[in-house]
């Protein structure tokens, strides 16, 4: 097992796994994945949630830990995210596995670099030192699902850290989504839509379906910039209701108003707060600085 591209066996599933009776029923969820440890991206979301015309359901669908490194931001974190429905991403996964030789589970893909990979895996070796600060918190990981099953006015979602095979797939990156892998997944999960993250860019693909279209929606980070010179947080709305608020993607499917929400949250607090866990020269620092104060590459929006 190469450390940060290989995972264990046991961070997969098979799609039929989503062909079953929902967890979770709403009649509007906020799926946010990548928070990423930033709280005020959890502010954010949570003040969105409040001004919504029913509190919908949140899920948080992994990875809500990262640049947390300081106990009191882990701490609260954890503890606020733990109030609602989670799954573990293979950040939760490997922060509660003492045993596990997986580094920071992300799975890259080849095109990542060594050194990318080598950073994360510094990540998160401090990040278990943080962690370890709190075993009962660290149970509470360990016990979270992979995934759940939402059913928003009457149509089932299927909502997974990574892809429809694997807690750490990269088979819902923007760079693999093609009809022709997913419908295969559609019909054996027996779902309409399939809500994701992971891969840290958001991505979104609209699938023909024998009962209709399906959608696999990715909303890249709810805590980090997504977009070039943008630095804004997504997250994934889905709901019987039409949003008021600012979304950057929307899809109507099988009755139900699916949107990417701009999460824009208090960016001169976090840089701040980023500084101070991750200054110049750490492995956070190298790898994410950039992108948290200029956004990413990915241009003409999602």
């Amino acid at each position: 097992m190469i450390a940060g591209r290989t995972c264990p066996l046991s961070y997969r599933y098979k799609p039929s796994v989503f062909n079953r009776a929902p967890e979770v029923i709403a009649q509007t969820i906020y799926v946010i994945g990548g928070l990423y440890g930033n709280p005020f991206a959890l502010e954010k979301i949570m003040q969105m949630a409040a001004a919504e015309p029913i509190m919908p359901t949140l899920i948080f669908n992994g990875d809500f830990n990262w640049f947390n490194r300081d106990a009191a931001v882990f701490q609260q974190i954890n503890e606020a995210v733990l109030q609602h429905h989670a799954t573990r991403g293979n950040v939760e996964t490997e922060l509660a596995d003492d045993a596990s030789d997986a580094g920071c589970g992300c799975g890259y893909p080849d095109d990542a670099s060594a050194a990318e990979v080598e950073r994360s895996n510094a990540i998160m070796t401090i990040l278990r030192g943080t962690s370890a600060e709190f075993p009962a918190l660290r149970q509470r990981l360990a016990a979270l699902p992979m995934h759940l099953v939402a059913s928003v006015g009457g149509v089932k979602i299927a909502i997974t850290h990574g892809d429809a095979e694997s807690l750490a797939g990269w088979g819902f990156s923007r760079e693999a989504l093609r009809e022709a892998d997913l419908i295969p997944y559609f019909a054996a999960a027996n779902v309409s839509i399939f809500a994701s993250t992971h891969t840290c860019l958001p991505a979104v693909k609209r699938v023909v379906l024998a009962a209709g279209e399906g959608l696999v929606i990715n909303n890249g980070s709810a805590g980090m910039a997504n977009l070039a010179d943008e630095t804004c947080g997504l997250i994934t709305r889905i709901s019987t209701r039409a949003s008021t608020q600012i979304s950057r993607f929307n899809a109507q499917i099988q009755g139900l108003s699916v949107d990417l929400l701009e999460v824009d949250f208090a960016m001169d607090e976090w840089e701040k707060l980023f500084l101070s866990q991750w200054p110049q020269g750490s492995a956070a620092y190298e790898s994410y600085y950039r992108r948290v104060i200029f956004g990413t590459n990915l241009k003409g929006g999602i």
